[in-house]
């Protein structure tokens, strides 16, 4: 059944982040006109008392709100990340229940997958095996809320439904070191060693994990699908269906912003998952979504915002926490 979003009230959690920002775009362009984004500062998701203000007269959630980062903040402090994402994640399934939601979407992550995940993922693979060591513990608090989605459905009909989506990247990206994800974090790199005229940049690991990579504007457009046409209890991926090595990565990131010096891979760094790239059938077939967005394009848009941003403020933006 195809949701009118026009005559309803949308709470849309992390709806300032960067992914947010993408997804209250594209709800306005299908009709949606009573639209919540409550600030972190404001409300603070892991406790109830705060979500259940959030979600009051609230028809549909769109749970994005997260704590995430890169390999480096998933080693400095996975107890938090475990505890924050986890916390509010239950708090909003929990009122979403309460309070009778017409519907709620839960974002998951690809880190939720197996370690050793066949290539590519598909969907029932989720339970075959413990995630990759260092981002397992946000990992396995984001599948955690798929369990209690299929529990409330199944208990209380809710209308719960679970998307996973690979790494995401974009204009308005993460780029602060301490937590962001592999492209912004090289972008930033590279940026400010060509800008120093240094003749070489350090990259973490040896260049041979693969990564899949979506743009935010069709991620964006995935989700707000779902959200209209989607009802099922089972997770649905969400990507491009492709599949890049980071030392192919870094080589295009070097190449398409003129840098002329040597990259250092420093090996005593974790390369984090040996491989990452989803089967992305069921999001076509369940709901009509297809990225549309090249690599390519997408990272060239991507190298061009973050210059521009330099150029205008010699300072990376904000980094995203759960507003």
């Amino acid at each position: 059944m195809v949701m009118n979003l026009a005559n309803k009230k949308i709470l849309v959690t992390g709806g300032k982040g960067f992914l947010g920002q993408w997804v209250i775009k594209e709800l306005i362009k299908e009709g949606a006109r009573d639209i919540i984004i409550p600030s972190s500062d404001m409300c603070d998701l892991r406790d109830n008392i705060s979500c259940f203000r959030a979600m009051e007269k609230t028809d549909l959630c769109v749970h994005l709100a997260a704590r995430v980062g890169g390999i480096g903040l998933n080693n400095a402090k996975p107890a938090d990340l475990f505890f924050d994402n986890i916390s509010m994640g239950v708090n909003i399934i929990h009122m979403a229940q309460v309070m009778g939601l017409e519907k709620i979407l839960v974002v998951g992550t690809i880190c939720a997958y197996p370690k050793f995940t066949p290539v590519p993922f598909k969907e029932e693979d989720l339970w075959n095996g413990y995630p990759e060591e260092t981002n397992a513990p946000y990992g396995v608090a984001k599948k955690s809320l798929l369990v209690y989605l299929q529990a409330c459905r199944k208990q209380y009909g809710l209308n719960g439904i679970f998307l996973l989506p690979v790494n995401l990247y974009g204009p308005g990206d993460d780029f602060n070191p301490e937590s962001s994800h592999v492209i912004p974090a090289l972008i930033k790199k590279v940026y400010e060693a060509r800008e120093a005229n240094e003749d070489h940049v350090d990259v973490w690991g040896t260049g041979k994990a693969t990564r899949e990579f979506l743009y935010v504007e069709d991620c964006a457009e995935g989700i707000v699908k779902a959200l209209i046409s989607y009802d099922k209890q089972d997770p649905i991926n969400l990507g491009k269906g492709f599949e890049i090595s980071i030392k192919d990565l870094v080589d295009k990131i070097v190449s398409l912003m003129g840098f002329k010096g040597e990259v250092v891979w420093d090996t005593s760094k974790p390369d984090g998952q040996p491989r990452r790239m989803l089967d992305t059938s069921k999001a076509e077939k369940e709901f009509g979504f297809k990225a549309k967005t090249s690599f390519d394009d997408g990272l060239l848009n991507t190298i061009r915002w973050y210059e521009d941003e330099r150029k205008n403020c010699d300072c990376p933006r904000r980094p995203f926490n759960q507003s």
